[in-house]
């Protein structure tokens, strides 16, 4: 299918929605409800895949730890998502702009049909100026916070198959770090980041684990949605989540964080 220029996807994590403690960060949440509304106004389809429904919900609850057992897990998702979405929803409308949700899981993308239907929701809401925000139905599906072989990764692979079947041109993964880095930043003192990307398999080696113990991806993760999402020619970057005026820096020519080079 044929890209649409405009269109883009925005990842953003766990890490950037909370602050150290796990609480939610509503500065953080507020510039990037100011960053994605200004860009829209500029002309693009904005999609936003959202993490965060656990530790929003671990919040709500007033949980001492992140929940271990699954079914705590999927019950502070099913607090934590509607928490979420009220969030986004004042602080977009701050800006008049209107959301929508979309939760998924593995059968709406791996079933044809639904995956059409999917798809004509996105478009749909696209041409009535909605932002979706998109999340894994973590209180129904257990692939994402049980498993190890994670179907989405954090949300990071979601992003990627989000940007493929809404023929997005750009994604954006915007993370507690500043881009790839040359070596791990907390251990390396010279580490730094790299620009430009063009073979995924000659930087794998750099990829470590996650920047926070809040969320639960980690760069591996990141590598992996990249790789999908290029394989299908869909510019990739991973940039500074709390700095999300960086999206509106590349989209204007600009060079931050790392790229990796849709093929």
């Amino acid at each position: 299918m044929e890209m649409i220029k405009n269109r883009i996807v925005i990842k953003v994590g766990t890490s950037t929605l909370t602050n150290e403690n796990g609480s939610i960060d509503y500065r953080t949440i507020d510039r990037l409800a100011m960053t994605f509304s200004t860009i829209k106004n500029n002309g693009y389809d904005v999609i936003l895949v959202s993490s965060g429904a656990i530790a929003v919900g671990r919040s709500k609850l007033r949980l001492s730890e992140r929940p271990r057992e699954l079914r705590l897990k999927q019950a502070a998702a099913a607090v934590g998502q509607c928490e979420l979405m009220h969030i986004y929803d004042k602080f977009f409308g701050e800006y008049n702009e209107s959301v929508a949700q979309i939760l998924l899981n593995s059968d709406d993308i791996d079933i044809e049909q639904k995956r059409m239907n999917l798809t004509n929701t996105f478009d749909t809401l696209l041409d009535m100026g909605i932002i979706p925000i998109v999340n894994e139905n973590d209180s129904i599906s257990y692939s994402e916070i049980e498993t190890d072989k994670k179907l989405f990764s954090d949300n990071d692979m979601l992003s990627a198959i989000v940007a493929r079947f809404c023929r997005a041109s750009k994604l954006f993964l915007l993370s507690d770090i500043e881009g790839l880095y040359s070596a791990d930043p907390r251990k390396v003192q010279d580490a730094h980041v790299i620009p430009l990307v063009e073979d995924i398999d000659q930087v794998a080696g750099f990829a470590d684990g996650s920047g926070s113990n809040r969320g639960t991806g980690g760069m591996i993760t990141k590598l992996d949605a990249a790789r999908l999402a290029t394989e299908s020619g869909i510019d990739t970057w991973i940039l500074y989540g709390r700095r999300p005026q960086t999206v509106m820096y590349v989209l204007d020519g600009n060079s931050a964080g790392t790229m990796f080079k849709g093929k």
